[in-house]
């Protein structure tokens, strides 16, 4: 592993599985002792709470009541079986409910990826319910006047991985859960060169590779808390998501689309994601981050994404 420490999989919080909208989201919950001051980690796709154990220590240790939930469709909470079961109004209103849950009016949130979408709807949705947010990787997505899958088909073709995962449903799902510890390992990697765009699908490309490329992101124990998690759920739930995105266009129509948190969003320079260039016409209380890794930036620059988080929340207090 070309990581500077490896985290022991039994240190993480044991979960419980907390009751809400008609579903059960399991939660790794620390710093109880901390109660008041909570904070609110959302993980990405394909992912997992466990994606923030590096943050978890941290948080407690700087004074946060720390919840860590596995999302609808992930690891053991509910997994519904209709696919608008997973759009951003049932998303949000999760973790709105995770909060009344706990007793809480409001929290800081942080995203990642997915994560980051969710925590960026629940801005718009629920705004309320945050008094700040920090996202990693993903920046705020423009709605504008073309929904998001038929914008992505226009400009990228069928075979980008949103659109294939809404024009081909079952096809990817099922290619990735045949090949569930392939396509994490291959997945999971850090320094990865420069490839030029293969034919395909490149998430079927990548779940079908023989030689993962780059340098792994995580030590064997903690890889296989993803990949047993996903051996037992399959990725259906989780790819609903994706399924959603013209359905949540449709649902923002009406919504302001400016959040006015003051926000924190960090870069990864070597992540594939693009940075926005109008940021701040949407989120005009952010401040911005770079760190010098990919797209795993929290399980990649654990210490330098703590300090960042740490310093932003100081400087910034509720």
């Amino acid at each position: 592993m070309a990581g500077a420490e490896v985290f022991d999989p039994t240190d993480f919080p044991v979960p419980t599985l907390v009751p809400l909208n008609d579903i059960h989201l399991e939660v790794f919950e620390a710093g109880q002792q901390n109660a008041g001051n909570p904070i609110v980690l959302c993980h990405g796709w394909p992912e997992h709470a466990f994606s923030w154990r590096y943050q978890v220590p941290a948080l407690v240790a700087a004074g946060y009541h720390v919840i860590v939930p596995n999302q609808r469709g992930y690891g053991n909470s509910t997994r519904p079986t209709e696919t608008t079961a997973y759009d951003i109004r049932y998303l949000t209103n999760d973790l709105a409910a995770l909060l009344d849950h706990y007793g809480y009016r409001d929290a800081t949130f942080v995203g990642h990826d997915w994560g980051a979408m969710v925590v960026w709807g629940l801005a718009l949705m629920h705004p309320a319910r945050i008094n700040r947010l920090i996202n990693l990787s993903l920046p705020y997505q423009e709605r504008g006047v073309i929904p998001w899958i038929e914008l992505m088909e226009q400009m990228f073709g069928v075979d980008h991985y949103f659109v294939h995962f809404n024009r081909k449903p079952g096809v990817a799902d099922k290619v990735l859960s045949d090949n569930t510890h392939r396509f994490l390992r291959n997945l999971y990697r850090q320094n990865v060169p420069p490839q030029e765009p293969e034919a395909g699908m490149f998430l079927i490309n990548l779940a079908k590779a023989e030689i993962p490329l780059g340098d792994p992101l995580m030590s064997d124990l903690e890889l296989e808390v993803f990949v047993s998690a996903f051996e037992s759920t399959g990725f259906t739930g989780s790819i609903n998501w994706y399924r959603n995105l013209d359905r949540n266009w449709q649902i923002l129509a009406d919504i302001d689309p400016v959040i006015r948190h003051r926000s924190l969003m960090i870069y990864g320079d070597q992540d594939a994601i693009p940075k926005s260039k109008n940021l701040t016409q949407f989120v005009p209380r952010v401040d911005v981050a770079n760190l010098d890794c990919g797209h795993w930036i929290q399980q990649e620059k654990p210490e330098e994404t703590n300090l960042m988080i740490l310093k932003w929340l100081r400087q910034n207090p509720v």
